[in-house]
C-alpha cells in the first residue's frame, strides 16, 4: 500500500545522512544480512564483477543513477570507486540506512510507490539488485518503479535463480521466489519491457547452493541460517570461493545460481504508460 507523504527531514546516520521522503517501515529483509555483506564478500564482489562485464558502458554513460533497496549502500560505495559517480539509494529499511556505506551517494528512506513528482522521469539508471524476490506484487512494484526512470532509460535487475535451490535460507532472508529465465521473460512481457541483454552467473557456486540447500534443512533459528548460509566464515574461504566464482565467461546462458538482466520499456509503455 502507498505510504502517506510527509515533509522532507533528514537524520544523521553516522557519517551518513537519510532523507526522509516516507516514514521508514518493515520489508521482507533480514538485518541478518547487512551484519555479514561487505564489498569485500565474495558474492558481493562478483555480482558487480558480473555488472561491469554486462553493463558497463551502460553504467558509465549514464546520467542520475539510483538504486531501488539500496539497502547498507554496498553497490552504491561500488558504483562510486569505479566509476566516481553517485547513486541515489532508496530503501524503507532504516536499519540499513544508517549503516550505509556510500559516501557520496543520496540516501533516501522512501516508498516507490508514493511517487514523488520531483523524481518522475528522473533517472536514466535505476539498478534493483536482489529486491524483485522479496516483493509480492511484482506488476505493481515494478509500475511504481518505472515512474522514475526515464523515457530512454535502463532498469538492471540481479535476482536469485534456481527454483530447485528454494530452501530455508530464502524463507530467511524473506524472499517469495527464485527465478528462471522464463519467469524474468513473462515479467518483461507482463509490464511492458524489452530485455537487452541477459545472463546467468554463479555457475562455479552451483555445488555450493546445493549443499546450502542441505545445511540449512530443518533449521528454524534465523539468524543461525543466514549466518550459515551467506557467511564465508574465514578469509581463506572467501578468497576461495571469490576464485571458484571467477571462473565462468559473462554473459553466459548455460546456468547460475543468480541472473541479471538490463531492460527497457517498450515503445508501447512509452506511448500509454506514466514512464
Amino acid at each position: 500500500m502507498p505510504m502517506p507523504m510527509q515533509d522532507s527531514n533528514t537524520e544523521s546516520a553516522g557519517l551518513r545522512e537519510i532523507e526522509y521522503l516516507s516514514p521508514a517501515a518493515e520489508v521482507s529483509m533480514s538485518d541478518g544480512y547487512f551484519q555479514i555483506a561487505t564489498t569485500n564478500h565474495f558474492w558481493v564482489s562478483r555480482r558487480f564483477d558480473v555488472l561491469r562485464r554486462l553493463a558497463d558502458g551502460v553504467v558509465s554513460g549514464a546520467g542520475e543513477v539510483a538504486e531501488v533497496g539500496c539497502g547498507h549502500g554496498l553497490l552504491q560505495r561500488q558504483i562510486e570507486d569505479q566509476y566516481g559517480k553517485p547513486v541515489t539509494g532508496f530503501d524503507l529499511n532504516e536499519y540499513g540506512l544508517k549503516h550505509n556505506v556510500s559516501k557520496i551517494s543520496r540516501v533516501c528512506c522512501y516508498d516507490i510507490h508514493q511517487r514523488n513528482e520531483d523524481l518522475r522521469r528522473k533517472f536514466s539508471v535505476i539498478l534493483l539488485f536482489d529486491v524483485l524476490e522479496h516483493i509480492s506484487d511484482e506488476d505493481g512494484f515494478l509500475d511504481a518503479l518505472l515512474f522514475h526512470l526515464a523515457p530512454q532509460g535502463k532498469l538492471i535487475i540481479n535476482v536469485p535463480a534456481g527454483r530447485w535451490a528454494f530452501s530455508e535460507y530464502d524463507f530467511a532472508a524473506g524472499h517469495v521466489r527464485r527465478y528462471a529465465v522464463k519467469d524474468l521473460r513473462a515479467i518483461a512481457l507482463r509490464n511492458q519491457l524489452e530485455i537487452d541483454n541477459w545472463t546467468w552467473w554463479g555457475f562455479p557456486l552451483v555445488p555450493a547452493l546445493a549443499v546450502r540447500k542441505l545445511l540449512v534443512m530443518g533449521k528454524r533459528d534465523q539468524g543461525k541460517i543466514i549466518s550459515t548460509g551467506f557467511d564465508s566464515k574465514a578469509p581463506w574461504m572467501d578468497k576461495t570461493l571469490g576464485a571458484l566464482a571467477r571462473l565462468e565467461w559473462i554473459p553466459q546462458k548455460l546456468l547460475g545460481t543468480s541472473l541479471m538482466a538490463v531492460l527497457r520499456a517498450t515503445s508501447e509503455r512509452l506511448r500509454t504508460k506514466t514512464i
